[in-house]
């Protein structure tokens, strides 16, 4: 048999399928049944700031002339859902052994400071923090969004112990500078790429739809790339690839370009819990069938550390690619 435990984030995992935070994660319930299908780890269902500001300033009236009362009511917000989480956090850690992971999804380093230590307090292996946002100002200055990243993590790391991981989005013009940045700043690990929301247009009404929900296969290509790249520069800090990890084979690509784990969520919601024991084994057979008795092994064989690969992650191989095309 195969060894499949890994390391990320300081985290032993028993092997590196790691379940994304999502509707997938929102109970301890179904926390428990992910650990029986053999998830190796868990990210809880994300504490959104976006959300909870916005439930505030539904409740803000500019002609009250109570201001107190609208504080205090702002307040209690904050605190609930918080507490809901804070009791998820609970629940999970007493039916699951394998690790839990906390989830919040900022924007402003206003508030997680003191989310971030009661999280920790409540019992959370590890905490992974989304700063998700698309930049569309005029008046934008380059760089302010990577500072913004690495503004809330030293805040964050200023009050916990426990390892804070951060998710990244793929709008990013440098990744590599960032994460050895985050690096430098205490993160430790980062999961590559976050799911930005797909919008679409119904053309028939003409307004805005949702577009696909879940990632597809094709989305491996980004992650491994950039995993690829970062992992040879930044290789101090452990990498979770997110994005396209369907089945067995994305698992086993994601570790050679540099990963230690992978984050999935579509794949379960398309294919049901078993899928897991599906992925676990064809590592496991390929594995096997390499020669390969640890994950350890063939970690990053394929990252742009290598000669033969490294331009395969560059621009220059986009004209060997289409130069056999006519």
């Amino acid at each position: 048999m195969n060894n499949l435990k890994t390391t990320f984030a300081g985290l032993q995992l028993k092997n590196p399928i790691i379940i994304s935070s999502s509707g997938l994660t929102n109970s301890a319930s179904k926390n428990k049944k992910l650990e029986e299908a053999g998830a190796g780890a868990i990210v809880l269902k994300s504490l959104f700031e976006e959300q909870i500001m916005l439930q505030v300033e539904q409740l803000q009236d500019p002609t009250s002339q109570y201001p107190e009362g609208e504080e205090y009511l702002s307040g209690y917000v904050r605190l609930h859902h918080l507490s809901e989480y804070i009791n998820l956090i609970k629940e999970s850690k007493a039916v699951c052994n394998i690790p839990i992971i906390a989830s919040i999804n900022c924007y402003t380093n206003a508030e997680w400071v003191d989310f971030a230590h009661k999280i920790e307090l409540a019992g959370a292996d590890a905490l992974e923090i989304n700063i998700l946002a698309v930049q569309t100002a005029p008046e934008y200055k380059y760089g302010e969004f990577e500072q913004r990243h690495i503004d809330i993590l030293s805040s964050i790391k200023k009050h916990v112990n426990i390892p804070v991981i951060v998710k990244l989005g793929t709008n990013l013009t440098n990744p590599v500078s960032l994460i050895n940045q985050l690096y430098a700043n205490g993160a430790a690990a980062v999961v590559l790429f976050n799911r930005f929301y797909q919008p679409d247009i119904n053309i028939d009404k003409m307004e805005y739809i949702s577009g696909e929900v879940f990632s597809t296969p094709a989305d491996l290509s980004t992650t491994i790339r950039w995993i690829g790249i970062s992992s040879a520069e930044i290789d101090k800090i452990d990498y979770a690839a997110s994005g396209g990890i369907h089945n067995g084979e994305a698992i086993v690509k994601a570790i050679l370009a540099g990963a230690t784990a992978v984050e999935i969520c579509s794949t379960i919601y398309m294919n049901g819990n078993a899928i897991i024991q599906d992925m676990l084994g064809r590592v496991e057979s390929w594995m096997y069938q390499k020669g390969f008795e640890h994950i350890a092994q063939f970690k990053g064989l394929m990252n742009a550390k290598t000669i033969k690969g490294v331009n395969m992650f560059e621009r220059t191989q986009f004209l060997k690619y289409f130069g056999t095309k006519e």
